[in-house]
């Protein structure tokens, strides 16, 4: 199965597919958030774009669920789609930086590639948290509390998936080969995938609030 999918991701061709199909895929979510809902914050709006870019359909499908005012209505699974996304923003961008820096640089091993990656996950998904707390007026202290109470559990489920999916596809790939960069999309996705379920629980649980309904976003807007 694996070498199935490992054949499958080893072509240019598939690349190629995804470099066109992820632009467009951002360019939908952009017309939307201009044109059907300027309303939403700043935030939200980055987090959306990283999480398209990232998964290209499967990202505007989140989006098109959980982050539009248009949703019929909101429950704890769209706010887990919301808040899953909101720490998939911060993470992806540690790790498509780690993976960049140890494999497409560096040439590191696995264990460097695992263990640099892990940690620029960390620090873009706590920063992600931290800096908005504390432009709230939260002091650093407190933020970083919060931080480790809310985001360690889904960051943790996201990294271990993700960069365990990476490693068993790419193996020793570098940038020169197709798989690198399929196999990157595809994990990514991955983590998403797995840190959704914990998302969910941790908003049930009352650990994460979840991001804002997009709905109460418009009417305060109005």
């Amino acid at each position: 199965m694996i070498s199935t999918v490992r054949s499958f991701l080893d072509h240019w061709l598939v690349v190629g597919l995804w470099a066109a199909v992820a632009p467009v895929c951002v360019a939908v979510l952009w017309r939307d958030l201009q044109r059907r809902n300027p309303e939403i914050m700043t935030l939200m709006r980055a987090v959306w774009l990283f999480t398209v870019a990232y998964s290209g359909p499967f990202g505007l499908w989140l989006y098109w669920s959980t982050g539009r005012k248009q949703i019929p209505r909101d429950s704890v699974w769209r706010r887990g789609g919301r808040s899953v996304a909101h720490c998939y923003a911060g993470c992806g961008m540690g790790e498509i930086t780690g993976v960049f820096v140890t494999v497409g640089l560096l040439s590191l091993g696995n264990w460097w590639v695992a263990g640099v990656t892990f940690a620029l996950a960390y620090v873009a998904g706590f920063a992600l948290t931290i800096g908005p707390l504390m432009q709230e007026g939260v002091g650093f202290h407190q933020a970083m509390i919060d931080a480790l109470a809310s985001e360690t559990a889904s960051i943790t489920v996201m990294e271990v998936v993700a960069i365990g999916v990476d490693l068993l596809l790419a193996r020793n790939a570098t940038m020169a080969d197709p798989i690198f960069w399929s196999s990157l999309v595809v994990s990514l996705s991955c983590g998403l995938i797995a840190a959704y379920p914990v998302n969910v629980l941790l908003i049930r649980w009352g650990i994460k609030e979840g991001m804002h309904d997009p709905r109460e976003m418009a009417e305060g807007h109005g």
